[in-house]
């Protein structure tokens, strides 16, 4: 079945939202769009799983802990953030909607 990524989006959003679009043994594929969001103060992301993040639309910027530079992402910019890097979204642009595709794995390495 086709389906669009950029479909289904509201206008206003009073938290980001995160569908899962795929999912098979340790894969998660998942869209998540933000309008203006971010980690709460205090907030780190610790996961368990490594996660390919790219930017499909929109512009961010996120922290990773014990890296002193902020990474800002623009259209097309993509992270891979290996498991267990505590990291936040520090921002997303308020004036429009900032999609994400986020590829969540495992691996032995």
């Amino acid at each position: 079945m086709k389906n669009n990524l950029f479909s289904g989006i509201s206008h206003t959003l009073p938290d980001e939202i995160s569908e899962v679009l795929c999912q098979a043994g340790e894969l998660r594929i998942e869209r998540i769009v933000s309008q203006g969001h971010s980690s709460p103060p205090g907030f780190w992301y610790d996961q368990g799983e490594h996660e390919f993040v790219l930017l499909v639309k929109g512009r961010a910027c996120l922290i990773l802990e014990g890296n002193s530079e902020q990474v800002v992402l623009e259209e097309g910019d993509w992270l891979e953030i290996k498991a267990h890097v505590r990291h936040r979204v520090e921002w997303t642009a308020p004036d429009q909607d900032t999609v994400w595709l986020a590829v969540y794995y495992r691996s032995n390495s």
